[in-house]
């Protein structure tokens, strides 16, 4: 009998193997450094006295946690008329932020929730009223309309130009270095579908135009700081990619000390994605996730975003997937394993049972 308990385990164990494939688990924080202690972003910071708090209580700030909300595509009410009571209103934004970025729904802030709000991110909203691609394994999702660069007629292929602005660049990382980030950045993009990236010296006539800006910098969207908005780029056919020049920007950690350093390649491989199309996945491994930690690098292209983008122009005919693709069982929804799990238990009682 205990041999067939033991032959049931391996079942389950095997069964569990070919439905949950070994996950990949994105580069971790150095221990010494947690969200509390992060020194940048003052006002996201002091989001974390409304911990645990739900429908109905009342702090003072709260407004400012509305207009957070209210930013990032989750509250379409007055700016103007926030009050401090986490209302109907809030509890509904909420949830719909727990949804988007795959967090527990529990329509609280929760420990999860806050910590997630606190975290540095993309400026892009997150609009839940954008189309989106929902599927079992796909979350990738597309700005309003789906526009896209349009090849010329008669081409298979098309030619995008980018250039860095000669004024608006930082000086702490070479020339060179942030030209080889971008360029790894661009390039994985291009293995996936069929176009092609050129950098040219003539900032005024690229087609995607890079540049590092500090706070308000004339396009509607200011910069706000150390560790809170990295940067944001707009839908196609703009073309414009703004990094937030007050953030320590890196290309390598082992040179760059700083508790709060930004990994450039990571955060430029997500802001082309923009560029081209993409909007924010809720699939937290996904590049196209809005939030990215400090001292952390992410520059893989995951299943969802290779989806996303080749449902906007097609595949590369180059193109194989790559092990560094595979991402793990947040792919699947929480009730979705845990059906699963349970289904797969019953089984295995089962078999132990008949044998």
């Amino acid at each position: 009998m205990y041999r067939f308990f033991g032959y049931g385990i391996f079942f389950f164990l095997s069964l569990l193997q070919c439905v949950f494939p070994a996950r990949t688990v994105p580069p971790a924080s150095p221990p010494e450094l947690t969200v509390k202690d992060l020194s940048g972003n003052d006002t996201w910071n002091s989001f974390s006295k409304f911990m645990d708090a739900g429908k109905g209580a009342n702090f003072s700030g709260m407004s400012e946690l509305k207009k957070y909300f209210h930013r990032f595509g989750y509250l379409d009410v007055d700016i103007e008329n926030f009050t401090d009571t986490f209302d109907e209103t809030l509890e509904t934004a909420v949830i719909n932020y727990q949804k988007k970025l795959g967090l527990p729904i529990t329509g609280k802030l929760d420990s999860d929730t806050v910590t997630q709000i606190m975290s540095p991110r993309c400026g892009v909203s997150d609009n839940p009223n954008r189309k989106h691609k929902i599927h079992v394994s796909k979350h990738y999702a597309f700005f309003n309309g789906e526009p896209r660069w349009r090849k010329p007629a008669k081409s298979e292929t098309m030619t995008l130009t980018y250039a860095f602005s000669e004024s608006h660049m930082i000086d702490y990382l070479s020339y060179s270095d942030i030209r080889a980030a971008f360029q790894r950045s661009f390039s994985r993009w291009a293995s996936t579908i069929p176009v092609n990236f050129t950098e040219i010296d003539d900032y005024r006539k690229a087609d995607i135009k890079i540049a590092f800006y500090q706070g308000d910098h004339g396009d509607g969207v200011a910069f706000d700081g150390v560790l809170g908005v990295l940067a944001h780029a707009f839908s196609p056919e703009n073309g414009r990619l703004h990094l937030d020049k007050a953030e320590t920007w890196a290309v390598d950690f082992t040179s760059s000390k700083s508790n709060v350093a930004v990994d450039l390649e990571s955060v430029a491989t997500h802001e082309i994605g923009h560029i081209l199309g993409l909007a924010h996945s809720s699939v937290q491994e996904a590049i196209m996730y809005p939030s990215l930690g400090p001292r952390t690098k992410k520059v893989d292209l995951k299943i969802d975003d290779v989806k996303g983008i080749q449902e906007l122009y097609g595949s590369n005919p180059s193109f194989r997937y790559t092990p560094s693709m595979e991402s793990d069982i947040s792919l699947v929804t929480r009730p979705r394993l845990e059906k699963w799990v349970k289904w797969v238990t019953w089984l295995v009682l089962l078999v132990c049972f008949l044998f």
